[in-house]
């Protein structure tokens, strides 16, 4: 048990120490079939800043076309008409008002597109992969078939209709696609992207309106053992001057704009949230920490990075009668809907 303990450890310390090659995943998202499953929040390389040249000058999803590596090595060119509806069903579920899901397919093309005007080198032979731990996540019909059975044609139907209701449409930042980020759920605030990649103008923190009513496992708790909490922390930073007494192991706790924690003392080493959220696995960075005398206790808000459009967050906006174009401009301000 001690071994497999280790193992675990040294995976998530892994994650927290290889740089990301181009962009882990922007999306943290609700997926529609499969479980989401935490990651390191990405840091955004310099392709992320808006580039000066136009974007493509194309009105229909069946105009563009775009490479794909599909599994381990597959790679087809396929159009956004074929593809997009997919990669909705992956990422929201269906059972989402049709306006979230209208607002989910246009951030998801948006990304897609960004996608073919910046080449990956983790598959630079292709502009995107369906990995979702890479790009975006992406179900063939075998799969959603499975995950829906008898409810696949009525369904699919939703996801095609979402995606042709907003044909061709996308967000553009100073002539440019925007790297169209979004997540799960938000703690009452999206984060500004300053906290985590470097200032990026359409994406600042904005209130966000899901509630644990709404939202499954909204506020979930991970408790660690001092013994391993103690492991963990030192194999990011080895020289941290831990104590005898765990009560005496917690400083001070920093919190961004949006109320997720910045950073944290532990023995006087400042970590970041991000690191925390790595290490202890942790649905997102808006969480509090506490010693109860047996264990370190995290509770924690919400799930993804925070960055961009808030699934529920929209699915909540939607339900109140606000349209696509107003969820998006809420979550993407400063940005324009082509």
């Amino acid at each position: 048990m001690k071994r497999l303990i280790w193992v675990s450890i040294l995976l998530t310390l892994a994650a927290v120490l290889l740089p990301l090659a181009f962009l882990s995943s922007p999306v943290e998202g609700a997926k529609a079939v499969v479980s989401p499953s935490p990651s390191t929040s990405p840091a955004v390389p310099e392709s992320a800043v808006p580039s000066p040249s136009p974007p493509p000058d194309y009105s229909m999803d069946g105009d563009f076309f775009f490479k794909v590596k599909f599994g381990e090595g597959d790679v087809r060119s396929v159009s956004m008409a074929e593809y997009l509806p997919n990669a909705v069903a992956a990422e929201m579920p269906v059972s989402f008002e049709p306006q979230a899901l209208r607002a989910q397919a246009v951030a998801a093309r948006t990304y897609i597109i960004y996608c073919t005007r910046h080449t990956n080198p983790k598959h630079p032979e292709a502009n995107l992969c369906t990995d979702s731990g890479c790009c975006l996540a992406w179900l063939d019909e075998t799969e959603l078939r499975a995950g829906w059975g008898e409810s696949f044609e009525t369904n699919m139907a939703l996801m095609d209709a979402a995606c042709t209701e907003t044909d061709g449409r996308m967000l553009v930042y100073d002539g440019a696609p925007i790297l169209a980020t979004f997540h799960s759920s938000s703690a009452g605030f999206t984060e500004d992207g300053a906290e985590l990649w470097g200032a990026v103008p359409y994406l600042t923190s904005v209130a966000s309106p899901e509630t644990s009513e709404e939202v499954p496992n909204f506020v979930t708790t991970v408790e660690v053992a001092p013994e391993n909490f103690r492991e963990s922390i030192k194999l990011l930073y080895p020289d941290t001057p831990f104590g005898e007494d765990p009560a005496g192991w917690l400083g001070g706790t920093e919190l961004d704009g949006s109320g997720r924690v910045r950073k944290v003392e532990v023995c006087g080493v400042p970590l970041t949230g991000s690191e925390m959220r790595s290490l202890f696995a942790l649905r997102s960075t808006a969480f509090t920490l506490e010693y109860n005398g047996a264990a370190f206790v995290f509770t924690v808000t919400g799930y993804g990075h925070g960055l961009g459009l808030s699934q529920y967050g929209a699915n909540a906006m939607a339900k109140i009668g606000s349209d696509y174009e107003e969820i998006l401009a809420h979550y993407y301000p400063g940005a324009t809907l082509k």
